[in-house]
């Protein structure tokens, strides 16, 4: 008598089973860079909002100093909430805005955003670009 097997074999599952890990192991970071980058437009713009509302303050006051983020109507943390934004370097006429990362963000390799009252984007990790994190 002929015996005839249909379905898998162990070791068939099995080699189907690590391609899916050896693919997985290479898409995951892929992926998790991917989200990475596109909430960093959450920090981006909630700082170009908060420049835009400094510019305005300081036409209405003609200086920085004593602006808070109260003042100015704009939330502790980002629309999104993957940031936390403050300012710092308040004086009469020059300010610093900052951006930094909380949560799913905090692995953020571009670190604290940043920008002054001139424009000049910069960010705290030292390995990224400008062209990565602005």
């Amino acid at each position: 008598m002929k015996y005839r097997s249909s379905g898998f074999t162990l070791i068939e599952l099995m080699i189907v089973i690590a391609i899916i890990g050896i693919l997985a192991s290479i898409a995951y970071p892929s992926y998790t860079a991917y989200l990475e980058r596109s909430r960093r437009s959450d920090g981006q713009s909630a700082l170009l909002d908060l420049t835009h509302r400094m510019d305005q303050y300081f036409s209405e006051n003609k200086r920085y100093d004593g602006a808070t983020l109260a003042q100015l109507g704009v939330k502790e943390t980002s629309t999104e909430g993957y940031y936390n934004l403050n300012i710092t370097n308040l004086s009469g006429n020059t300010y610093t805005a900052n951006a930094a990362p909380i949560g799913a963000q905090s692995g953020d390799s571009c670190g604290t955003l940043t920008i002054n009252q001139l424009g000049q984007r910069s960010f705290t990790e030292p390995n990224a670009t400008a062209s990565d994190c602005w």
